[in-house]
Order: structure tokens, then sequence, then C-alpha cells
């Protein structure tokens, strides 16, 4: 097939198309580079069936493809509050021009939503079928309503207009081509730790998350897509749990680092508990993740090591 993977440059989306290619699909990688880096895709760009196109979601396009997975959206705390407006428009708008598309070539479309629609949950783990506490009014509310507000196109297009969707809700996942300056907690403590800084660690550190490899994702994605059973939403993360300290703590032992931690008031409107139910995704996709925390870590931290820029920019986590 020929598939359309937008937001294609960025973290997830370049383990995408690698994947699709491995698969041996065509894949039209579309980006505008806002968070995505051309280096994440140059060792596919002399693949035949690669191809890639500098272009904004938020902007009407017209290719012609088999499939389409809308990944299109700044996603760490750092770049989705810089231009809070713009988040929404490319999850509103990026949504309803990946919709039309998919209608008009009578296509399946997979959204990346996320497990910020279940905002500050008060369930524990977070079910598909909870609706979340979410403030519409915060500071992460471009990302967080943006997202919400995806869903509901995605499911009205599936309704009225019969568009083949699949919804996937993706928790914190990590890897290799994370921006090593991007506010997410992994990468940031990663960086913090090779550079022998202070790791800085909001609240008390008891707040938890559950981090999925990025392999382990995309084996989501690419299983959600070709299944016929459910639509979604489906979530897609890893269901064990770990406290941000604990995860601090291990970052400083396997980099070896003099870092001591620091801490600092909880950021506004930050989740005190992350953790995914995967019942359906066991029970639909057979899937769950198979890469242990260890081993993802000295592979991320592997890739900082070698191939990360680290002497610009301020690692400042947000989880």
């Amino acid at each position: 097939m020929r598939i359309l993977v937008t937001g294609g440059a960025g973290f997830l989306g370049s383990h995408l198309c690698e994947r699709l290619l491995e698969d041996g699909h065509d894949v039209l990688c579309l980006d505008n580079l806002f968070t995505g880096f051309k280096e994440n895709i140059r060792h596919l760009s002399e693949r035949p069936q690669f191809e890639f196109m500098r272009h904004d979601v938020v902007d009407p396009f017209k290719v012609e493809v088999d499939r389409i997975f809308n990944l299109a959206c700044p996603a760490s705390p750092i770049h989705y509050q810089y231009n809070p407006i713009k988040t929404v428009k490319t999850s509103v708008m990026g949504a309803i021009n990946v919709l039309g598309l998919a209608r008009r070539l009578k296509c399946r479309v997979l959204q990346a939503s996320t497990s910020e629609v279940y905002g500050d949950p008060s369930v524990h783990p977070q079910p598909e079928t909870y609706w979340g506490s979410v403030n519409p009014i915060g500071i992460r509310s471009c990302y967080d309503e943006g997202k919400r507000c995806a869903e509901t196109l995605f499911f009205d297009y599936h309704r009225q207009n019969r568009v083949d969707i699949r919804v996937a809700r993706i928790f914190n996942t990590y890897g290799p081509r994370m921006h090593p300056f991007d506010g997410r907690v992994v990468s940031n403590f990663i960086v913090q730790a090779l550079r022998n800084e202070p790791i800085t660690l909001y609240g008390d550190g008891s707040q938890t998350r559950s981090f999925c490899y990025v392999d382990d994702l995309v084996d989501g994605f690419v299983r959600l897509m070709n299944q016929t059973d459910t639509v979604g939403p489906i979530n897609l993360g890893n269901p064990r749990e770990f406290t941000i300290r604990e995860l601090a703590e291990r970052v400083i032992s396997m980099t070896g680092s003099a870092s001591e931690i620091h801490f600092q008031p909880l950021p506004q409107d930050d989740p005190l508990q992350r953790r995914p139910d995967i019942s359906l995704a066991r029970e639909y996709l057979s899937w769950e993740p198979k890469i242990q925390l260890e081993d993802g870590l000295k592979r991320t931290i592997r890739y900082f090591s070698e191939h990360a820029d680290l002497s610009k920019g301020t690692a400042e986590s947000s989880v």
C-alpha cells in the first residue's frame, strides 16, 4: 500500500515510517518540521519507497494514498505550550483535513490520540470508557482539549460519513530520536544525568507514569490499523507503573551520573497518576508491551550518548 504518515519526521512518526517500509509499503511522510527533524528520516531518504513532503496539516492538501496515520501535533509541554493556538489548530483542523481526505479516497485513517484526554484521572488505571477530568482553560488545555475534539471529529465522520477510522490513545512513550530538550521526563532526566546536572523533579516524585518503548507502541499502531474488529479508542501503553522518583534514580544509576535530585513545585494541571488499562488492546490486537524499562532505557541512553547534541538547550522536565 501507499501510506501517508503526517508528523512523519517526528519521534514517533519516524519510527512508524521505518516500520511501514520494513513491512513493504510505500510511505509518504508529511511534516512541517516544527518539532520533527529531517535528521530523523535521513536514513530513509535514499529508499525509493519513501517520499518526504514539507507541509502543515492545518492547510488543506491533496495526495493519493491507501491509508493514513495522523500523528501531526506537538506532543511535549514545552512545544505545545509555545504556541497554544497553533496546537489547537493542528489537532482540530489537521483532523478535519485528513478526515476529508480519507472520505474522498475511501481509505482507513488512524488518529494518534493521547492519554491526556483523561486529564488528572479519578479512575485508576484508566479504561477507554472513562471520560476524563480535564481543565478546559488551563495551560495544558490546548493539547488535551485539542486531542479530545479531534476524537470527536473522527467519530462524527465515522457515524455521519462512514469514514473507516481507528483511534489510539498513547500513553508515555520513549526511545531513540526523542528531542533532547522537549520537556518530556525520560529525555530530560537522561540529558541532565549525562551532563551531570541536577535532576529536576517536580512535586515530591510520588506521581506515577507508565513508560512504553517506541517499538512496542509502533507495533500497536500497526496492529490496530490492520484489524477490523474495533475502531477504538484503544489504549496503547505500558501497564507497569513507576514513580517519577524511581525513574530519576534509575537513570542516575544507569548513566553513572554525579547528578543530584532537586525538587521543584508541581506544574499546573499535572496529573498525579497515569497508567493504562490495556484489556482491549490484549483482546482485539493481541498486543502488550514486550520491552522492559531497563532495556528500553539502555537503548535510549545509548542514543543520547552517541547521536544527540547535548550542548544546547536547558533540560527542564515536565511529566
